[in-house]
């Protein structure tokens, strides 16, 4: 058995990365009003079905408890879990590959592929495959990779990215789809309507000769169960248990944390994850696999778990609790800025509030602009309110808030306006005369906002505020000067 030492915390690699600041891609996106009418109805729709199927439980909150307790166990014995993972998925003729990053990630799955003598895999919807930029990998080494999830299909017949974590195409309507068909299916009816069931058929019809062909299918997984070395996939369309169930070879990749310590785990994540990712009681398709079972299904089966940051994550004692994440994309579905600038605005594989702090944890606050990720939110908390695993993401999102202040700190070696406005501010509230002498200076504020009596513009990081705002002029006296001269009269 492979012995593997989890405390060696490299950056991540790979689609986990923010390539712009925050603020400006967001107002890029903000432009794109069918996206943003697109993302509003679809978001609002799964929203609505969750509320109402959350709402059939009496013991919702207790079920919540129950999966954050269970993933935080995870966590807290991850190395203990993997290794009775690899012991017991070994023990059923699996095979066992550990990857530190997405390099080598992509080099196993490549390799595992190239010795099928095969070019062509069918695709089972992966955020951890995504993550690692596995299909443009397989494609500069001649092999093509085909995804089959239909929101999938759409994006990558689309040459677009994913911008939601539960449905890739969010931003998309169906008539965009329609025309994603139209020219780009070999075969499809030139007559094609925007109809759901129309589009669904076409779909199945181009992948249908995929799946009975393919020899080697690559997958994601939800979870893996370290007693029995199980392994499951949830979804709703089929296409995984096709690709599950006929090829000959089946490569999965899955993050080291989708590791659970026992079987009777799955009862709680089957009651959270169905109704807090699609509003559904219970997904149509759970497909459960432990290793090999003669001349049933694949015979030549692998896994390769990816770190690519993760232990660096579970090295912040803050932030460690991002991986207890299950990916439903409930945080997403209640963020009023995900809502309003969609998921490529995020720059990473991961989007909305559980990009915002799990994209800079996997890479470090200071690689590229992920040190923008965290400000990409109000703080309303409805993330938290809405997450089955109780992950504080408001909480993590001001902590990593502190790290790229003193991320920036360290590199400039000298203050930043931030730190001098607080230095100020500790001065002015430290003694009652002090703000009583900084009070004195009210009226040239009157005189800066003019005849209109607004602010309408200062200067540094301060610009940031009256960008999308005014500010009304300040009083002619202070209260403090108005409570005085009140005493005075009397």
């Amino acid at each position: 058995m492979t012995q593997v030492f989890l405390g060696m915390p490299a950056g991540g690699q790979g689609n986990l990365f923010e390539t712009e600041p925050f603020p400006q891609a967001a107002r890029r996106e903000l432009g794109n009003t069918q996206m943003r009418k697109n993302l509003r109805h679809a978001t609002h729709t799964i929203r609505d079905k969750r509320l109402k199927v959350v709402g059939e439980l009496p013991d919702w909150e207790a079920l919540r408890d129950a999966g954050s307790a269970i993933k935080n166990n995870s966590m807290a014995t991850l190395e203990e879990r993997l290794l009775e993972f690899e012991k017991n998925f070994t023990a059923r003729g699996g095979v066992v590959h550990w990857a530190r990053d997405a390099d080598e990630a992509n080099r196993i799955v490549t390799d595992l592929v190239n010795a099928t003598g095969s070019q062509e895999v069918v695709k089972v919807k992966s955020m951890a495959t995504q993550e690692i930029g596995l299909n443009e990998h397989l494609e500069t080494e001649g092999i093509d990779a085909f995804e089959t999830d239909l929101a999938e299909l759409i994006v990558q017949l689309g040459h677009d990215k994913p911008s939601h974590i539960l449905v890739p195409a969010i931003h998309k309507n169906r008539t965009e789809v329609r025309d994603i068909f139209l020219s780009q299916m070999p075969v499809v009816d030139p007559n094609l309507t925007d109809e759901p069931a129309k589009l669904a058929e076409a779909a199945r019809s181009h992948l249908r000769k995929k799946f009975l062909a393919a020899k080697v299918a690559i997958s994601g997984a939800n979870f893996a169960l370290a007693d029995t070395g199980t392994l499951g996939v949830v979804e709703s369309e089929g296409n995984g248990r096709m690709c599950l169930t006929l090829p000959e070879t089946l490569i999965t990749v899955m993050g080291i944390e989708k590791v659970l310590p026992h079987w009777q785990d799955v009862e709680v994540f089957m009651q959270l994850l169905p109704r807090s990712s699609t509003g559904e009681r219970m997904n149509p398709y759970t497909s459960l696999w432990t290793g090999i079972t003669e001349d049933d299904g694949p015979q030549n089966v692998h896994i390769v778990l990816l770190d690519n940051g993760r232990t660096r994550a579970l090295a912040d004692r803050f932030g460690r609790s991002a991986l207890n994440c299950i990916r439903c994309s409930a945080c997403m579905n209640v963020c009023p800025v995900y809502e309003r600038t969609g998921g490529h605005a995020y720059g990473s594989t991961y989007p909305g509030p559980i990009g915002a702090i799990l994209s800079p944890l996997l890479t470090g606050i200071e690689v590229e602009e992920n040190g923008s990720l965290p400000y990409a939110s109000s703080l309303c908390g409805a993330c938290y309110e809405a997450c089955p695993v109780k992950i504080n993401i408001p909480e993590i999102l001001v902590h990593l808030r502190g790290d790229d202040v003193d991320a920036k700190r360290e590199k400039h070696k000298l203050p930043t306006q931030m730190d001098l406005l607080m230095k100020g501010g500790s001065w002015a509230l430290g003694k009652g005369k002090n703000l009583g002498l900084l009070e004195k200076a009210l009226p040239l504020g009157r005189l800066a906002a003019g005849k209109d009596k607004k602010i309408k513009k200062l200067p540094g990081i301060a610009a940031g505020w009256t960008q999308s705002r005014d500010i009304p002029a300040p009083p002619n006296k202070s209260f403090r000067d108005w409570w005085s001269d009140e005493k005075e009269s009397k």
